[in-house]
């Protein structure tokens, strides 16, 4: 993780100097290792959960920090690929075509361009119903990833049910 700060701070310095592809490696690089992190993250909560070494209140605090960070993930992973990312959608300067069919886009409104707080919605409602709940969802790697997001969700919440019951 000692990589992902320094990253970051690359890639503010790289965006505000519109060195747009350089900024879009190192986005999808910072990205990367924060997915990998998580997945790993919740590999050790099925190890604790299965080993019954830690305490339920650690299990709980861990259980709502990887889901929390499951939403912060997919929502910068759907807002970093569709459409070309952010940086092709400023350049643009419209959103007519993307992996996600957003309310406004079937407004005819021109001018309205999807912000980031729009991905975290549509990451919230998939970790939350396992489903999208406004967007229709047009491409297959925006599918692959909500799948992906979903499962690490319903993981998440299924195995702390699972202990919760077996602390009861």
């Amino acid at each position: 993780m000692a990589l992902v700060a320094p990253l970051s701070i690359v890639n503010t310095v790289l965006h505000q100097r519109s060195k747009f592809l350089l900024n879009q490696i190192v986005g999808y690089t910072v990205l990367g290792i924060i997915t990998a992190a998580m997945i790993g993250a919740l590999v050790l909560l099925i190890v604790a959960l299965l080993d019954h070494t830690q305490r339920a209140s650690a299990l709980l605090r861990s259980a709502v920090a990887l889901w929390v960070s499951n939403i912060l993930v997919f929502a910068s992973w759907y807002w970093r690929l569709d459409a070309g990312g952010p940086n092709q959608r400023d350049l643009r300067g419209e959103h007519t075509e993307g992996a996600f069919l957003f309310p406004q886009m079937t407004l005819g409104d021109r001018d309205w361009m999807p912000g980031f707080v729009d991905y975290l919605f549509l990451a919230f409602n998939t970790s939350t119903a396992f489903s999208p709940t406004d967007a229709p969802v047009l491409s297959r790697w925006a599918k692959g990833m909500m799948m992906l997001q979903s499962t690490i969700s319903l993981a998440t919440l299924v195995l702390l049910a699972a202990r919760a019951v077996n602390i009861l």
